[in-house]
């Protein structure tokens, strides 16, 4: 079977970068498909995660990030420039390649790659929820503009052969679609070692921007650090992105340096799970939380706000992790110093979090997704 992927890059650590990485080298390492991957915002940049040799890369050097700074007409305008020469490109490609199977991982080809009409059974793989444009709660234009493209992807969607979902919470939003199906992302294991979370750290992992809220983690840090009871525990984060340099503003202002720190990304994140304790998510949103469950897969319990989509379908409340209100900041504070009071605690829910593998291991989730393709190709 042929498959085309069609994503924005594979330059950054990201959880669906990771996803798609893992995926691609199942289908080709042990179905020995034709897959091949078309981005728009490459830049000759190498990909963070190694792909197989045999997966073929092509950029059509859109570069739909060089507006990101633009004012808002500014970026408008030059989207739709952009989208336009992205259509042509994208077209002329798949109707040279003649994939069997395209799959878009809902960046800007969404709304015209159903037109394309290059025979292929088209896939649209969403790995945010739905809500994820209104997250930012943006005012004027652009916030007009989110509101109009959320009610936009509901039309979008329906073009779809089929529409993928992360969680069943998510799925809800979408309604009764026809084509809607949810397949979760698989949990990988990032490493041969396990906590055994009796060392005072904690951690959190993701891109430091708006969407993983470590703003909010760190006013919740900073509550834990007037009690003197946990001065010698650690909170440790691991991402890059364009918040970094105010969030170390934060934390210095906070008086914070002592105890949090920042870490560039590693590929050895497996290793930093197992010297941790539990990990603490404190995103606005999600589409479904990879390192959540690969962190657990690693015996993390997991402190979680409880935002829009994933923690309800995998963390059970008080089994393997806590979950809080989200946005209550007190509320993440006293569930993070709940379990670093109680070792037996942590014990009991890190045997519970690594019973996450039987739920979304690799096998099992990528035989929804072979059987996904596979009926497709007999429609």
């Amino acid at each position: 079977m042929k498959l085309i992927y069609c994503t924005h890059s594979l330059c950054n650590p990201g959880g669906m970068e990771r996803v798609l990485v893992n995926k691609v080298t199942y289908l080709v390492k042990k179905l020995h498909w034709d897959v091949s991957i078309v981005t728009t915002d490459q830049k000759e940049r190498p990909t963070f995660y190694p792909l197989p040799e045999e997966v073929r890369m092509t950029d059509l050097g859109i570069n739909y990030s060089d507006d990101n700074s633009k004012r808002p007409v500014g970026k408008i305008i030059g989207y739709l420039l952009k989208r336009r020469k992205h259509r042509k490109r994208l077209t002329e490609l798949l109707m040279r390649e003649k994939a069997d199977i395209v799959v878009s991982l809902y960046p800007s080809e969404s709304s015209f790659i159903p037109s394309i009409k290059d025979e292929s059974k088209k896939v649209l793989e969403l790995h945010y929820c739905k809500f994820f444009r209104l997250q930012y709660g943006r005012g004027g234009l652009l916030g007009w503009i989110d509101r109009w493209r959320t009610k936009q992807d509901e039309r979008i969607v329906r073009k779809f052969d089929k529409f993928i979902v992360l969680t069943n919470e998510d799925s809800t939003y979408w309604g009764a679609l026809p084509n809607i199906e949810v397949i979760p992302n698989a949990a990988m294991h990032v490493g041969d070692a396990y906590s055994d979370v009796s060392r005072h750290r904690v951690i959190a992992v993701g891109r430091l921007d708006y969407q993983k809220g470590f703003d909010r983690l760190i006013q919740a840090w900073e509550i834990v650090k007037m009690n003197d009871k946990y001065s010698d525990w650690q909170l440790d984060v691991f991402g890059q992105g364009e918040w970094r340099d105010m969030l170390l503003q934060m934390i210095k202002e906070k008086n914070l340096q002592d105890s949090m720190h920042i870490h560039v990304p590693t590929r050895h994140i497996g290793k930093e799970y197992a010297s941790s304790s539990f990990l603490v998510m404190s995103s606005n949103y999600e589409g479904f939380p990879m390192v959540m469950i690969e962190a657990m897969a690693c015996g993390l319990p997991v402190v979680s706000f409880d935002f829009k989509c994933g923690p309800k379908d995998i963390i059970g409340h008080g089994v393997n992790g806590l979950l809080v209100s989200n946005g209550d900041i007190q509320g993440l504070a006293e569930a993070m110093m709940k379990l670093m009071g109680d070792g037996d605690l942590r014990r009991q829910m890190s045997e519970q979090a690594k019973q996450v593998i039987e739920t979304y291991f690799e096998e099992a989730v990528m035989k929804q997704w072979v059987n996904l393709f596979t009926s497709l190709m007999k429609q």
